[in-house]
């Protein structure tokens, strides 16, 4: 399989790094609008010829699918922020490719009230070009990294083989990371968290659809496994509760992170000071959108790894019965940041995440995951992705709960 990977930040060098010495791998083009970046990828990669580098702006479709096209891509890889979704996804059917994200297109927010009904919703711009795909034959596989992704896997799963019916299913997020020497060091691109965070969460109800509420909303506890402990989750926006309803019956459908009272009360100071708007302001004369003024005055999670200590735990929790008995499941799969630098050199949080694009990559060129569309995981078999995360170094359990769901 010939790939185009088109960014190469903390994921993009995760994934490269997982692929680079599996077999159904021909060639992984490295592109990023950021050269020297994409330069020091490659030399951790120690092959020019199977790993060659461009530079490319991921917001032009034109530049993208020239790439796909000289170098004969069969798949074009976002690794870039949700923002990029579109060009890359044009691209990619234009140059007759398949495409593979970790993340839907963005929302908008309903203009007049936007706390309790959804506007354009995550994947509602990528959802509308199925047709189109589906007449050239081709896949888009959206949403397929960890949370979007394994979560997915995950609720599919319950779905054939843990319950007879569903009623809720929560995809809870948490971890115990600290990164040593920063007050305040996201693991993850900030520019996605702010995204996600201070918007509208959405929620889904059977016979109602989907909703929103308010950021934070609906706190609770919850008790994260191998050490991580209890923690505090609250609603966010986030993939899953757009995904699962279309292909998972269930009377409820939520998404709640363990984010902590210190990181919330930063978000919350970043909105009140207009620091998370993307549109750009004149600042002497120059146009800057203070999100990109923030994302630069901060760490780059791809090199935090080193100063990273803890766990991190994705997961999916399901309530409903069994054979008439009520019964609750959390699915979960924990990444060890020391496990992660020691295995890939890469930090816990994008080694969780785009290890499960690699597998998407592998079950396709097996051709065990097949279809034309725009589809999400929960539309495949979830049973050979789940035996293949441990052939990586990351292990899955399913911890039965009792009917309080402790």
């Amino acid at each position: 399989m010939n790939i185009l990977l088109v960014g190469t930040g903390g994921v993009g060098e995760a994934i490269a790094v997982m692929a680079c010495r599996r077999p159904w791998l021909d060639k992984m083009v490295l592109a990023d609008y950021n050269l020297a970046r994409v330069r020091e990828v490659q030399a951790r990669l120690g092959d020019e010829r199977r790993f060659p580098v461009e530079q490319v702006d991921a917001a032009d479709r034109a530049q993208v699918e020239a790439l796909a096209r000289r170098h004969g891509a069969d798949l074009v890889l976002n690794a870039c922020d949700p923002r990029f979704n579109l060009p890359i996804l044009d691209a990619a059917l234009s140059a007759g490719c398949h495409y593979l994200d970790m993340a839907l297109s963005l929302s908008c927010p309903h203009p007049e009230d936007p706390y309790r009904r959804p506007g354009i919703k995550l994947g509602d711009l990528q959802f509308e070009k199925a047709a189109e795909w589906e007449r050239r034959g081709l896949l888009a596989l959206v949403g397929l990294g960890v949370e979007p992704g394994l979560s997915d896997v995950f609720a599919r799963y319950a779905r054939d083989h843990l319950f007879d019916e569903i009623e809720e299913i929560g995809v809870r997020d948490g971890s115990n990371l600290q990164v040593e020497g920063y007050p305040f060091a996201p693991n993850f691109s900030i520019w996605t968290t702010i995204e996600e965070c201070l918007n509208p969460p959405v929620i889904w109800e059977q016979g109602r659809g989907w909703y929103t509420t308010e950021p934070f909303s609906e706190p609770e506890v919850f008790d994260f496994p191998e050490g991580i402990g209890t923690q505090q989750c609250v609603n966010v926006e986030h993939e899953e509760v757009l995904l699962i309803p279309r292909w998972v019956p269930a009377r409820r459908v939520t998404f709640k992170y363990g984010l902590g009272e210190e990181f919330i009360q930063v978000l919350k100071t970043l909105k009140l000071l207009g620091l998370d708007r993307t549109d750009p302001v004149s600042v002497k004369g120059v146009q800057v959108a203070p999100r990109d003024v923030v994302a630069a005055l901060l760490p780059d999670p791809a090199h935090l790894g080193p100063r990273m200590v803890g766990k991190t735990c994705a997961g999916t929790w399901v309530k409903g019965e069994k054979d008439g008995k009520p019964r609750q499941v959390y699915l979960y799969q924990v990444a060890d940041n020391q496990e992660c630098m020691e295995r890939y050199g890469c930090q816990a949080v994008v080694a969780q995440t785009g290890v499960n694009a690699v597998i998407g990559l592998e079950l396709l060129a097996e051709g065990i995951w097949q279809g034309s569309g725009v589809l999400p995981p929960e539309a495949f078999d979830p049973l050979p992705f789940l035996e293949r995360l441990a052939g990586y170094g990351f292990s899955y359990a399913v911890r039965e709960m009792d009917p309080e769901g402790r």
